[in-house]
């Protein structure tokens, strides 16, 4: 007898979607479904046009191995080395993955939706420190989901609509909204998280029209609701129909091979910065599935007002942008003209930069300007929408672990591993460096699941003179 064929007979579990079975394996008594398509491959006529419904199939469809990952150019050094990014060959990159620890209708246990950072350009859903098990291994269905990325998803043409990354990730809440009851899930307990650019998309969810009632709860990790200015994002279109000798249109890009769109991308966004800022991809006003602002929607109107919200930040998220390459060190360097162009960024008054000086005694420049620069990207936002006059309910927390990689501090992305609870995954540690404290990722991890769970995450909702919750180690 061929026990291999057997064990996996033994490991094999289905479940049933819209458009058809589907099989997955049983890992460690979790039930994990990957590479199921929400959408159609977004190819020839669907490349730069909004998602379209998958089509369905015959049989039992294989669902053991992470779908195609959206093109996108790799990381380049230091970068490559601590952020883990793998790619998944293949055009069907419109998928999503599914943990559950009961598979089947009748269940109904609360889901989260992860949304993946990478600056709208590149990480996906088989990052292996996204893996779901811990959050099922503990009462949840955890999803997470790949979009088109770049100039794919955000690119602005006068010949295609715009946000495609962004409908893809409707596309993926409404097919969560459609299917999740077949592998245990609750359709009516339903929470968006992301970190980052996931961050950012799970705000602009909140604020849209076009996402309302796919969700119920959300969590907002180190990014903030925005769109940018439509001059901002075009230009990278232009930038790069220079460089590939083309009309800035659709039309044109999409009779490139995308490796050439790739290239040509690779070189105009490493102008483009999340801390010093400048033209790149992102989220733009549409009139439709973002009508407006989505922060001001969100702090001043009614959209979401019922939805309750967890968000937070890393004590120093501008250490990964500015720590690895050198930055810091030649911030610190030229000093005086580190806080002008901090004030100028920032657009603080000089009153504001003494008061951010005064606030961290022997603070070097580099430092003084990167949590002035943080506060106003990213604290000062979350604050404001926690606080918005109809918020419901609002819980903030500050993540102050410090990394053992040398320089990175409590950095941007750092938490990840805890959330997840995936600190001995591979890649861990390229962020976390040795040692990480697993007691932090219990506690961590615990917070998000009884969010999800509960609505609460296990502390007071955040006041306007309280503190955020802080989660270091030892406690």
């Amino acid at each position: 007898m061929d026990t291999r064929n057997a064990a996996d007979a033994v490991a094999a579990v289905t479940a049933t979607t819209r458009q058809g079975a589907v099989r997955g394996t049983r890992e460690h008594g979790v039930a994990v479904f990957r590479g199921i398509p929400y959408a159609a491959p977004p190819v020839g006529a669907l490349r730069f046009a909004a998602p379209a419904p998958p089509a369905p199939w015959d049989g039992v469809r294989d669902a053991t191995a992470f779908g195609p990952t959206a093109p996108k150019p790799p990381y380049e050094e230091p970068f490559a080395t601590l952020l883990d990014d793998p790619v998944v060959p293949g055009e069907d990159c419109l998928n999503l993955n599914v943990w559950t620890p009961e598979p089947g209708p009748g269940a109904r246990l609360p889901v989260m939706v992860w949304i993946h950072g990478g600056a709208l350009t590149r990480g996906s859903s088989a990052v292996p420190v996204y893996d779901g098990s811990a959050f099922a291994r503990d009462g949840v269905v955890l999803v997470s989901l790949n979009y088109r990325l770049g100039v794919a998803g955000y690119g602005l043409f006068p010949d295609a609509v715009p946000n495609r990354g962004l409908l893809d990730q409707i596309a993926a809440l409404e097919w969560v909204r459609d299917n999740i009851a077949g592998f245990g899930g609750d359709p009516d307990r339903v929470t968006v998280f992301g970190e980052s650019a996931g961050a950012i998309s799970t705000g602009v969810l909140l604020a849209s029209p076009r996402a309302a009632g796919l969700f119920r709860q959300a969590v907002l990790q180190s990014g903030a609701p925005e769109a940018l200015p439509r001059p901002h994002v075009r230009t990278m279109v232009r930038r790069m129909a220079a460089r590939l000798k083309v009309p800035a249109t659709a039309a044109a890009f999409a009779a490139l091979p995308p490796q050439a769109l790739l290239a040509a991308q690779t070189v105009v966004q490493r102008r483009s910065s999340p801390l010093l800022g400048g033209p790149a991809f992102g989220i733009v006003e549409d009139g439709d599935a973002v009508p407006g602002d989505p922060l001001e929607r969100l702090v001043t109107g009614r959209a979401a007002a019922d939805v309750p919200l967890l968000m937070g930040w890393t004590s120093e998220e501008y250490r990964l942008w500015v720590a690895p390459t050198g930055l810091l060190r030649h911030m610190d360097r030229l000093g005086p003209v580190t806080l002008a162009f901090g004030a100028l960024r920032g657009r603080a008054t000089p009153a504001e930069i003494r008061s951010a000086r005064a606030a961290r005694p022997g603070a070097a420049a580099g430092e003084v300007v990167g949590q002035l620069l943080t506060d106003r990207l990213l604290r000062d936002p979350l604050r404001r929408l926690a606080a918005a006059p109809r918020r419901a309910t609002a819980h903030l927390y500050e993540f102050a672990w410090p990394s053992a990689v040398p320089g990175l501090g409590s950095c941007h992305a750092l938490e990840l591993g805890f959330v997840f609870d995936t600190l001995a995954m591979p890649g861990a540690t390229s962020l976390t460096g040795p040692g990480a404290p697993q007691p932090l990722a219990d506690a961590m991890h615990a917070a998000w699941t009884s969010f999800a769970t509960t609505g609460t995450p296990g502390w007071a909702p955040w006041h306007r003179s309280g503190s955020p919750h802080r989660f270091t180690h030892p406690a």
